[in-house]
């Protein structure tokens, strides 16, 4: 079989450039033998092979956006997929799970991240005071499709909402707690805050965590802050060591308030007993000496002198007449032990 004509042996009108194109392609044809069923199965081969490029996968790490012509029509999850082949729909596949990280505190792209105007970092706290702060903001993408579409520059646009809720926030908290004691809340807030920005701007991007670095006052203003917080903390000493001492002498004072009043109680009922003790033993004489005048006048007299008598250390006996008739004049009742006898005394 003699081989056929060369394309470029034949003559070529000005006009029919197509049909020359055409010859050539028969020509390859003919060259490779493919024509009838050859070229019904080569053609099956290309749109099989086309058609089976439309298979993708997407890894653990990633999100497929499919796009078509050019404009994002959806988003996949790890694993195989489909999509119609070039030039129809492409896949994007960028990666979801890699934590990113901005340092806040400066707006400008042009600038140098550790070259800032300090006054960026200045923020007006809850009780009208300056601090300056910064913070580090984590973040990784939540929707690729959002991220890529949704945001023109997400990298600037994540900068600008950080620092408007680290702002908002600072500026209802208190200096001396966002300097202390509520730094982790503060963060908190701000991460939240952050988080409900983003997603009502349908940015794509998942804050995972803000991180305070730092929360002073101005250099400028440092060393004043600092005599102020000392002589605060000097006023809170003194503030607690007054409170100490009134917790200690305040219950002393009233456990003494309260013993004397028992006393006084005490007191009081034991007067009140003996008097109406006594007026009752009163009124039981009384209505004895009503029913017998002189036995009761005479036991009293007699019950007197028994009292009179029993303090008396010498004791002396004498008649009514008073002549002492039968009776020692002078009776020495109780010092009558005996002298010793002397030399020259008597018994």
């Amino acid at each position: 079989m003699a081989a056929p004509p060369r394309p470029d042996d034949l003559p070529v009108a000005p006009p029919a450039l197509l049909g020359a194109l055409r010859r050539q392609f028969d020509y390859y044809l003919q060259l490779f033998g493919l024509q009838g069923r050859g070229l019904a199965l080569l053609s099956g081969l290309i749109v099989a092979a086309w058609l089976m490029a439309g298979v993708y996968r997407v890894q653990p790490d990633e999100q497929g956006v499919v796009l078509r012509f050019g404009a994002w029509a959806d988003t996949t999850e790890p694993g195989l997929h489909y999509h119609l082949p070039w030039p129809i729909e492409t896949v994007l596949l960028p990666r979801v799970t890699q934590i990113n990280l901005i340092r806040l505190a400066n707006l400008y792209d042009d600038m140098p991240t550790d070259v800032t105007d300090p006054r960026e970092k200045q923020m007006l706290t809850g009780d009208e005071n300056i601090v300056e702060a910064d913070a580090v903001v984590f973040w990784r993408i939540k929707d690729a499709g959002q991220f890529l579409f949704r945001v023109k520059d997400p990298d600037t646009a994540l900068r600008i909402a950080a620092e408007s809720a680290l702002r908002d926030v600072i500026s209802h908290t208190p200096i001396q707690a966002a300097m202390s004691n509520r730094r982790q809340q503060v963060a908190d807030q701000t991460r939240t805050l952050l988080q409900q920005m983003l997603d009502e701007e349908q940015s794509g991007i998942l804050v995972t965590q803000v991180q305070l670095q730092r929360v002073d006052p101005p250099s400028a203003v440092i060393d004043a802050f600092n005599d102020v917080q000392r002589a605060r903390a000097d006023q809170e000493r003194a503030r607690n060591e007054a409170q100490a001492y009134s917790n200690d002498i305040l219950p002393k004072a009233q456990g003494e308030a309260a013993r004397i009043e028992q006393e006084a109680e005490a007191y009081k009922s034991q007067v009140v007993n003996l008097a109406e003790g006594e007026a009752k033993r009163f009124d039981s004489v009384y209505h004895s000496y009503a029913q017998a005048k002189d036995v009761t006048a005479w036991r009293l007299y007699l019950d007197s002198m028994d009292e009179v008598l029993k303090k008396a250390s010498k004791v002396i006996v004498t008649d009514s007449t008073g002549k002492g008739a039968g009776v020692v004049p002078y009776l020495q009742m109780q010092d009558n032990q005996a002298k010793p006898a002397g030399k020259g005394g008597t018994k």
